[in-house]
Order: C-alpha cells, then structure tokens, then sequence
C-alpha cells in the first residue's frame, strides 16, 4: 500500500485542506502484508471521520491500512471539521467540498475509478451520518453506503433530552433552517429513496447513546422497502467497536470480483 498526506487548495472552502489517501499496490514480498493491486483504475471507498476528529483518525485508532491491503481499494480519508458535512449557515461549504469537489479533485491527483459499480462511502457517528446523506442525495454516484454508530436521525438531536446536539455546533451548521423532513435529514431521506438505491448497511451498539436513532432511520428504510444490512450488536460509541466493525463493512464491499452484498456480510442482529 501507499500512504499519501495530501494537503491542497479547496476552492469550495476558499483554504488549504487535507485528506489522507491509502493507495493499493501489487505486493510479494512485504513481510506480514499481503498487497493487492487492482487491473484499471482502482475502486474507492470514501471514509469520513466524526465530529472531534480529522482526516487522520481512521489510521491512528483502527489498523484500516492493514485491512484494506489486500483488496485492491483505494481509501480517500478527507478532513470535514465539525460540519455535518454540510453547507454550513454560518460557516464554510463542506457539502459542495465533500460532494462535488473531492471526487474530482482525487481523481485529478489520482487513478481512482469513477464507475458507480467501484464506489463507497462509509462513515462513523457524524460521519456515518455524512456517508449516508451523501449516497442517499446522490444514489447515481454509489454502490453501496455503510454507516457505524452513525448520528442517523439528527433532526432529532436537535432538543434531545439528555443528548442533543451542542447547540453552537447546531447553530454554525444549520442555524435557522428546519431540518426535518429537508435534504439534511436521513431519515427523510431514505423515507423518499428511489428504485435504485446504494447497498446500505447500519451497524450500531446497543449501548450507544444513537442506538435509537438507528432503529428510526433502519424502520424509515424498511417501510419505504429499502433494503438495508443491519448489525445490531453489542457495543458503544468507541473505537474498539468500529475498528472491529470497519472490518465488516470491508467484507459487505460489493468489490470487483464479489457478489452484490459483499462476501461475509453480518447477520442481522439484535432489536430492529
């Protein structure tokens, strides 16, 4: 694998931004790594951090680099703040950033396939949130979607009672605008998923304070017919538990060569 810090100018946010990207390479002779490479372009997994976090965390809590090593994937990690990954109503455009400039800006750095069929988004807590929008805003551009301990019904969050969302945070982002039933709502937005959505797949702890918030946004998709992996399981809002799930998720990767669902999706577990 390659391990690229890519620091560069983003005309969506008017600054300088990072994003790590994990690239595959063909190896033999690596001790203790067995390497992947990929005939073509590369497909791409695009892996978002939550909210106190940066474009490096996936690789300093989790062993992702390791895991992905053997599959050919390539991993674009990019650095979103605390935006919710969104056009933010006193703030910074994150949602133009994250949905229309990156992939062009990491396909113009990068051989990255652009094919639908070889790309994904995958996310934890805000991030999981952002992974989700963004397939679900744009089901045309992703195969498949997962989400781990994701903040998946965050209109709710709003005035929650004993965790809401910071209320600074919430007015930087979204301000005065309603939030449910509007783009940035998951839960409407699956509720109004069309006939071709992305594999979706849900994972949260059942001890997680957004277990909740999973069930609502997993019982949306259902009515709606959508299909959707769920692992319901034991676990909270922490590492071990999404350096353990990342995994699982890599496995569900409807990659090149695997049938649809991936090879070793989980069983639907738990409440739901």
């Amino acid at each position: 694998m390659a391990l690229v810090r890519c620091d560069f100018f983003s005309e969506a946010l008017g600054l300088n931004t990072s994003m790590m990207v994990i690239l595959p390479q063909a190896t033999t002779a690596e001790i203790g790594v067995s390497g992947g490479g990929a005939d073509g372009d590369p497909p791409v997994l695009y892996l978002l951090h939550g909210l106190t976090d940066d474009e490096s965390i996936w690789l300093r809590r989790t062993s992702v680099e390791r895991y992905v090593a053997p599959l050919g994937l390539a991993v674009v990690m990019p650095r979103a703040e605390r935006s919710f990954y969104t056009d933010e109503a006193h703030g910074n455009r994150y949602w133009t950033f994250l949905s229309e400039e990156l992939p062009q800006v990491c396909r113009s750095f990068f051989r990255l396939s652009p094919r639908r069929e070889d790309t994904f988004v995958a996310g934890l807590s805000m991030g999981g949130y952002g992974a989700l929008k963004w397939a679900l805003r744009h089901p045309d551009r992703f195969a498949a979607a997962a989400s781990l301990s994701g903040a998946l019904d965050v209109a709710h969050r709003r005035d929650h009672p004993t965790r809401p969302v910071d209320p600074t945070v919430w007015h930087t982002v979204w301000g005065d605008r309603e939030v449910p039933g509007s783009d940035d709502d998951t839960v409407a937005l699956v509720g109004r998923a069309g006939v071709d959505p992305p594999a979706l797949y849900v994972a949260c702890g059942t001890e997680d304070f957004l277990y909740e918030d999973n069930l609502r946004f997993v019982e949306a998709a259902r009515a709606r017919g959508v299909p959707v992996t769920v692992d319901f399981s034991r676990g909270d809002h922490d590492w071990a538990y999404w350096d353990d799930k990342i995994r699982d998720v890599l496995a569900w990767l409807p990659l090149p060569g695997r049938p649809a669902g991936g090879a070793a999706a989980p069983a639907n577990t738990g409440r739901h």
